[in-house]
């Protein structure tokens, strides 16, 4: 065992693996990581991140619940201050909140969208997490079809989906740097907030 590896109190390693796997994401995306150049970058033995981690996909799944501990977080504070007697404000909150958190964390937002690198499934953290947002989405959207902000025969579940797929595709576009070419005038992040504010008002009855 390394110096460095002694150094760690218990639980900071994992936290210091995790933050040295966004480090080289950012620098090299994500075909570019290994455990071992993680283990490197941390300053330990090429062993010692599977002391947490039984794999690259268990530590990319780490990273993933991480920036699910930060998006719910950030959906929090955006609708800390908001009118909680509209429902759709509410609704526009959360996916502002989302858009925010996608646009200042790219590497986060591209780890926890990629079923592919992490195992969702297998991550209580992630679904209870998921689950809540999407829970709370659908019950303010029964609120706004009780308060008629909605048509009265408006599929509350269909709308949670669209929602959700709405803020998604537009994150994924300024992630993948498409807003030049189909708005090449203006910030992306200014661009997703009116765009949200016109579907949002679109919903409305």
């Amino acid at each position: 065992m390394t110096e460095q590896e002694k150094s760690y109190h218990h639980g900071n390693l994992a936290s210091a693996l995790i933050a040295a796997t966004v480090e080289i994401i950012d620098e090299r995306g994500v075909d570019g990581l290994s455990v071992r150049e993680v283990a490197k970058r941390a300053g330990v033995s090429p062993g010692a991140p599977f002391r947490h981690f039984s794999s690259k996909a268990a530590l990319l799944t780490a990273v993933a619940e991480q920036a699910m501990e930060r998006l719910v977080a950030a959906v929090e504070v955006a609708q800390a201050d908001d009118d909680d007697t509209d429902p759709l404000a509410q609704i526009e909150r959360i996916g502002l909140g989302y858009l925010e958190w996608a646009t200042q964390n790219p590497t986060h937002f591209q780890i926890v969208s990629s079923r592919s690198l992490i195992d969702f499934n297998g991550s209580a953290t992630l679904r209870q997490m998921n689950d809540g947002i999407r829970t709370r989405m659908a019950d303010l959207l029964e609120r706004a079809q009780q308060a008629g902000q909605l048509t009265a025969n408006a599929d509350t579940e269909a709308l949670v989906l669209s929602c959700r797929a709405f803020v998604y595709g537009l994150a994924r576009m300024a992630a993948d740097g498409h807003f030049p070419e189909w708005h090449p005038n203006g910030e992306p992040l200014d661009l997703m907030r009116r765009a949200l504010a016109d579907f949002i008002a679109g919903m409305r009855a």
